[in-house]
């Protein structure tokens, strides 16, 4: 059996957007390094019902808002 075929999985923090963090085993990064969430369960539309925005990453959401906001629901 080949050997080291395996990435490092180690201990990384995860930092959520209210500043809450935990702790879980990836293969990001190195052991000790910190994941910031822009998006999480807690503020992601598809968990919160839609009221918060999301944010503007180089322009796609208003350009899709351009091309489609005659489509949406008032």
């Amino acid at each position: 059996m080949k050997q080291d075929t395996h990435p490092d999985y180690h201990f990384i923090t995860v930092v959520m957007t209210d500043g809450t963090t935990y702790k879980t085993r990836s293969t990001l990064g190195k052991e000790g390094d910190t994941l910031n969430l822009d998006i999480d369960p807690k503020t992601h539309p598809a968990w919160t019902g839609g009221g918060h925005q999301l944010l503007d990453r180089g322009g796609r959401v208003s350009r899709f808002n351009a091309k489609f906001g005659a489509f949406t629901r008032k």
